[in-house]
């Protein structure tokens, strides 16, 4: 059999195998938040809270991912969604009590009308 057809077969069963295997289910912790924010905050406010999750994401130890852009949110009239992935439940903890969290509160809280959080892991 030619190199061609080999690298063929071992990437037809290599995509087979892919395909066929369930679901991981990481035991990160995912924090989700919906937001909908104050009628008379501005857009450079709203800019300002977004640019703080992402600050935090360098600042706190245990957050691995984010996620920032909105696809799709419920409820329809919520503006924004974002969702933060830790290591773990304790590294959450230790978000939701650190100095660069609370910052962001600074700035976030002010502007915010109303808020939904889900909080995930297995």
């Amino acid at each position: 059999m030619g190199v061609v057809k080999t690298l063929r077969l071992i990437l037809a069963l290599a995509f087979c195998l892919a395909t066929t295997l369930p679901a991981a289910e990481p035991a990160t912790f995912l924090h989700v938040v919906t937001v909908k924010w104050r009628a008379d905050s501005t857009a450079q406010q709203q800019q300002a809270a977004i640019d703080g999750v992402r600050k935090m994401s360098t600042e706190i130890k245990g957050i691995r991912n984010i996620w920032i852009k909105k696809v799709k949110v419920q409820p329809a009239d919520y503006d924004l969604t974002f969702a933060m992935e830790f290591e773990s439940k304790a590294a959450f903890d230790a978000y939701t009590t650190s100095d660069a969290h609370k910052a962001w509160e600074k700035v976030y809280l002010p502007i915010r009308e109303e808020s939904h959080t889900q909080d995930i892991t297995n």
